[in-house]
């Protein structure tokens, strides 16, 4: 069985994607300005986690099909 996403879902998705690389690209510049060793790792692990959440977004995009 196959799932399609509805126009509004796939906009939505389209729209988190487009600020979750807006955020990674932050955290990456912000990164290499930052001074403080504390502040450079929690944004180094933003960017780690970040990665992680644009490619679960571009998951749901390509992958439609449900598992059973």
């Amino acid at each position: 069985m196959t799932k399609i996403l509805g126009l509004h879902e796939t906009l939505d998705l389209h729209e988190l994607l487009s600020f979750k690389n807006l955020c990674l690209t932050k955290a990456t510049m912000m990164s290499g300005l930052a001074q403080d060793a504390e502040l450079q790792a929690i944004l180094s692990e933003d960017v780690t986690m970040g990665i992680q959440h644009i490619q679960q977004l571009q998951q749901f995009l390509t992958d439609r099909r449900e598992t059973k």
